[in-house]
C-alpha cells in the first residue's frame, strides 16, 4: 500500500510524486501471469469464435463464460471464501484490458463481473454472498444489472418500478419494466432496483425463475451484436425478502457506487481495444502498397498512428493509476470493514470524480482510435472483412452506458465543488490563492530546471491553476445556480479530464526515467511532450470560452490577462516527435509503449 492515500480530486491541488502512482511497469510476477493467462484465453477461446458469438449463441456464451471461470478470470474481485481469487484492482484491470479485444463477449464479461456481481460482493450479506458469488465466479451463472426504465435513464432515482411487501411478509411483490438489460437472455441473477411502497429506492437480487419475472424481445442494435439486450418485465414478481440487498431506501448507495467502479472498468476495457486498433492499423498500413511503397511510409498515416498510440498511452497510464488508487484506499480497510457495506461504499465513493474521468477519456479514446483504424484501411475499413468495422460500431455504445459522457462531465466538477463546500477538499482556498498569485506572477521570470520534461511538468501545474481559476470565477458568479450552467461546467470538466490524462502520462514517464534513464524512456518522453503540446492550446481555448461567458468588460479583460500568464507556452516540434513514435510503431507492428 502507498504511503500516501490521495483523496478524490486531490490531484488538482497536490503535486504528485511519480513513485506515488501505480504504472504498468510496476506489475508483479502475478500480474504478468494473469495478463498472459487472460490474453491467451481471448486469443484461443474467443477470437476464433467471434463470428459465431456475433449471432448470439447462448450455449457458446455460457461455455466460454464457464471456461473463463475455471481460470479465475471472473473472480478477481470475489473473495476467496466465496469461490473467487480475491485479487487487487490491478489484476482486475489487467483482465479487463485483455477482454477489451474480445468483441461482444467483452460486454458479456464486463456486465457479469462488474455491475452484475460487485453489488453482492460489496453490499450483500453473508447468506447472499454464499449463495450467489460461487456460481457467478465460476461462470455457472451469469449476472445482469437492471436500473434503466422507460422514464428513468440518467435520472435513475425517478424509477417507477414498485415493490410492496406481501401480506405474509415473505416476499416483495415487484411491478414495472427495465430497459436495455445486458446479458438478459442468458443471465440467472439480476441486480434490480425498485421503490418500496413507491418511495424507498432499494436494491434486490432477482432470479430468472422467480414467478412474475420475464424478459422481452432482443433489441436490434447498431453494434455489440453478440451481446443480449432485452427489457425485463415484472408482473407481480415474487422476490423473497431475504433477497433485498443492503437496506431499504439505500439502493442509491449500491447503484451509484457500483456504477463508479463500472465506469473505470469500462475505461480499462476500452484501453485494451485502443491497443488492438493501433496494432491492426499498422499491420494493414505496412502491407498496403500504394505508389510502390507501404502506406505506413506516408506522413499523414504516420501522424494517425502516432496520435492513436499517444492517446492510448495516456489512457493506459490513467487506468492503472486509478487501479492503484483503489487498491490503496480499499487497503486501508481491515478484515471487518471489508465486510461492512457502508465502509465499502465510502471507500468506492472517494474516487467518483476520477471514475467519471476515466470513463469519459477511455471511451472517447477508443472512439478516436476506432475511427482512425477505419480511415487507415480506407474502403476495406468500411467492410466487415476486417475487424475495424466492428470496432467502429461496437465502440459507440461506450459513450452512452454507465452514465452518458455528458452526465459524467457534469459529475466531475459538480462532485468536486460539492466536496469543496463541505470542507472535504481544499479547492476554494487554492482558487483564492491563485487570484492573489496572479497579481505578481510573471511567466518570463520562470526558470525551469534542465530535466527532460521540465516544461511539461510546469504546464501541468499551470493547467491545474487554470482549472481552479475558471472554476472559482464561475462559482463566484453563479453560486448555487452554477449547476444549471452546463456549457461552463462541461468546459471545466474537459480541462480537469485533460489534466488527469496529461499528469498520468507525465508521472509514468518520469518514473521510467528515474528507474532506467532517458534513453530507455525515449518514446514515452516523446509521447508525453507531444500530448502536452496538443493539449495546452485546447485547455486555453476552453478557459477563454468559459470566462467570456461568465465575465464581461474590464473584469473579463483582467481574467483573460491572468489566463494568458498561466497558459504562456512555447510550442515544440511535435511533428518530429510523432514521426519518431510512428517509426517505432511501424518497426514493431504493434502498440509501442
Amino acid at each position: 500500500m502507498a504511503e500516501k492515500i490521495f483523496a478524490g480530486g486531490e490531484f488538482l491541488i497536490t503535486d504528485v510524486n511519480p513513485e506515488e502512482v501505480f504504472t504498468p511497469e510496476d506489475f508483479t510476477d502475478e500480474h504478468k501471469m494473469i495478463k498472459e493467462t487472460a490474453t491467451d484465453f481471448v486469443a484461443k477461446e474467443i477470437e476464433p469464435h467471434i463470428e459465431e458469438l456475433e449471432e448470439k449463441n447462448p450455449e457458446l456464451v455460457m461455455e466460454i463464460l464457464g471456461k473463463a471461470g475455471e481460470l479465475g478470470l471472473l473472480g478477481t474481485d470475489v473473495p476467496e471464501e466465496y469461490g473467487g481469487l480475491g485479487l487487487d484492482k490491478v489484476s482486475t484491470t489487467v483482465v479487463g484490458e485483455a477482454m477489451g479485444v474480445a468483441g461482444s463477449f467483452s460486454v458479456v464479461y464486463g456486465a457479469h463481473t462488474g455491475i452484475g456481481t460487485l453489488p453482492i460482493v460489496y453490499f450483500g450479506n453473508e447468506e447472499q454472498k454464499s449463495k450467489y458469488l460461487p456460481k457467478l465466479a465460476s461462470g455457472e451463472w451469469c449476472g445482469s444489472y437492471c436500473l434503466t426504465e422507460p422514464g428513468a435513464g440518467t435520472d435513475a432515482l425517478n424509477a417507477k418500478t414498485k415493490a410492496v411487501l406481501s401480506e405474509d411478509g415473505k416476499y416483495y411483490i415487484l411491478n414495472g419494466e427495465k430497459l436495455f438489460i445486458t446479458n438478459a437472455a442468458w443471465s440467472t441473477t439480476f441486480i434490480l432496483y425498485a421503490k418500496v411502497d413507491g418511495e424507498a429506492f432499494t436494491g434486490f437480487i432477482v432470479e430468472k425463475d422467480f414467478p412474475g419475472f420475464s424478459t422481452g424481445k432482443e433489441e436490434k442494435k447498431m453494434g455489440v451484436h453478440g451481446s443480449s439486450t432485452r427489457p425485463v418485465i415484472l408482473e407481480d414478481a415474487k422476490v423473497p425478502v431475504e433477497n433485498m440487498l443492503f437496506e431499504v431506501g439505500k439502493g442509491h448507495k449500491i447503484a451509484f457506487n457500483i456504477l463508479n467502479i463500472g465506469r473505470w472498468k469500462l475505461g480499462a476495457m476500452a484501453m485494451g481495444g485502443c491497443k488492438a486498433c493501433v496494432t491492426g492499423a499498422v499491420k494493414y498500413a505496412n502491407g498496403r502498397i500504394q505508389f510502390k511503397v507501404p502506406i505506413s511510409s506516408f506522413g499523414m498515416i504516420k501522424e494517425k498512428l502516432a496520435n492513436m498510440a499517444v492517446k492510448t498511452y495516456m489512457s493506459e497510464s490513467m487506468m492503472y493509476r486509478m487501479a492503484g488508487m483503489f487498491d490503496d484506499k480499499l487497503g486501508t480497510l481491515d478484515a471487518e470493514a471489508k465486510k461492512d457495506s457502508a465502509e465499502n461504499a465510502k471507500a468506492i465513493e472517494e474516487y467518483a470524480p476520477e471514475c467519471s474521468i476515466t470513463k469519459v477519456y477511455g471511451s472517447e479514446c477508443l472512439e478516436y482510435c476506432a475511427d482512425e483504424y477505419v480511415q487507415i484501411l480506407g474502403g476495406y475499413g468500411f467492410t466487415a472483412e476486417y475487424p475495424a468495422e466492428r470496432y467502429y460500431r461496437d465502440s459507440r455504445i461506450n459513450r452512452i452506458w454507465e452514465g452518458t459522457n455528458e452526465i459524467n462531465r457534469m459529475l466531475v466538477p459538480g462532485t468536486l465543488m460539492r466536496r469543496a463546500m463541505q470542507g472535504r477538499l481544499g479547492l476554494l482556498s487554492a482558487a483564492q490563492a491563485i487570484a492573489g498569485e496572479l497579481m505578481t506572477y510573471s511567466p518570463l521570470s520562470v526558470q525551469l530546471p534542465d530535466t527532460p520534461l521540465a516544461l511539461q511538468e510546469h504546464m501541468v501545474k499551470m493547467s491545474k491553476k487554470i482549472a481552479l481559476m475558471v472554476a472559482g470565477v464561475a462559482a463566484q458568479k453563479f453560486q448555487q445556480k452554477l449547476a444549471r450552467e452546463q456549457q461552463v461546467l462541461a468546459r471545466i470538466a474537459d480541462i480537469i479530464i485533460e489534466i488527469f490524462a496529461m499528469e498520468s502520462g507525465l508521472l509514468r514517464t518520469l518514473k521510467l526515467i528515474d528507474r532506467g534513464g532517458e534513453e530507455k524512456a525515449k518514446y514515452q518522453i516523446a509521447a508525453t511532450k507531444a500530448y502536452v503540446d496538443d493539449t495546452i492550446p485546447r485547455i486555453e481555448l476552453w478557459a477563454k470560452q468559459a470566462l467570456a461567458y461568465v465575465e464581461e468588460g474590464d473584469m473579463l479583460r483582467t481574467q483573460l490577462a491572468g489566463l494568458k500568464k498561466l497558459a504562456r507556452y512555447q510550442p515544440i516540434d511535435a511533428i518530429s516527435l510523432k514521426k519518431d513514435i510512428a517509426d517505432r510503431i511501424i518497426e514493431l507492428e504493434s502498440y509501442p509503449f
